[in-house]
């Protein structure tokens, strides 16, 4: 176990007053209080800020300005951190109260990435549910969001979040270092819950035409990807057919 490893939580907000208290509450509840908060605030006007300044049990560090979305938010939160391993934690999400823990326990000295499960809608989501080639990231990872401490430096290889996927950059860049040999330790225990508020968790098209093209850029066959690609368009019209109670045709 590396003793001497520092870690960083990172999250992106705009206007999330009303979802911060219960984030806060599971920070603070962390048995292990050995962390560094950095809040990559995105100017928001409904006293998000406020909130966050008004905190001073937390070592919690605030950059605030207009971004171009959440990665861009996220690359100024990782480059404002000071951590060797950092956890993006969305303001809607949670940890449980032995979360650093775990993730502090399960690192190794050239240990990349750390992957635990995660709570979302009822149900645990635990790394390995797929082939890279049908489930990129998931293959490897839990979820970007409380389910994966990265190492810091691994940006000075593989570059930060890509402003060209507004929705899927993490899956760029996870699928990418993979590729490019980082390592992953994969703990089973449950650290955390995130919630439904992401951009990938509503706007499904964007999610399914993005992943088609991260796929491809990191050497999955286009032939194939294509294909998967259009099953899984054909399941999206399927369902927006059934949403607004239309039959379809058998």
């Amino acid at each position: 176990m590396n003793e001497r490893a520092t870690i960083s939580i990172i999250t992106a907000t705009y206007n999330a007053a009303d979802v911060l208290p219960e984030l806060v509450a599971s920070l603070r509840a962390q048995i292990d209080q050995d962390f560094e908060w950095v809040v990559a605030d995105g100017a928001s006007t409904d006293g998000t800020l406020e909130l966050l300044r008004s905190i001073k049990d937390l070592n919690l560090k605030i950059v605030s300005q207009e971004d171009f979305g959440i990665y861009d938010a996220l690359n100024r939160g990782v480059k404002a951190s000071s951590g060797d391993y950092y956890l993006v934690v969305g303001a809607d999400d949670g940890l449980y109260p032995e979360a650093i823990s775990i993730y502090r326990e399960s690192l190794k000295e050239n240990t990349d990435f750390v992957t635990a499960s995660v709570s979302f809608d009822g149900h645990v989501k635990a790394a390995g549910r797929g082939s890279a080639w049908r489930v990129g990231q998931f293959a490897y990872f839990s979820s970007h969001a409380v389910g994966v401490l990265i190492k810091r430096a691994l940006h000075d290889k593989f570059g930060f979040y890509s402003r060209r996927y507004p929705i899927a950059a993490d899956q760029l860049f996870l699928l990418a270092a993979v590729k490019g040999g980082a390592t992953i330790t994969v703990s089973r225990k449950v650290v955390g819950y995130f919630g439904t508020g992401g951009l990938s968790s509503y706007d499904l098209l964007g999610s399914i035409t993005e992943l088609y093209r991260v796929q491809v850029q990191v050497g999955h066959d286009v032939i194939g990807q294509t294909i998967l690609c259009c099953a899984r368009l054909g399941w999206y019209s399927l369902k927006l057919l059934r949403a607004r109670g239309r039959p379809v045709a058998r």
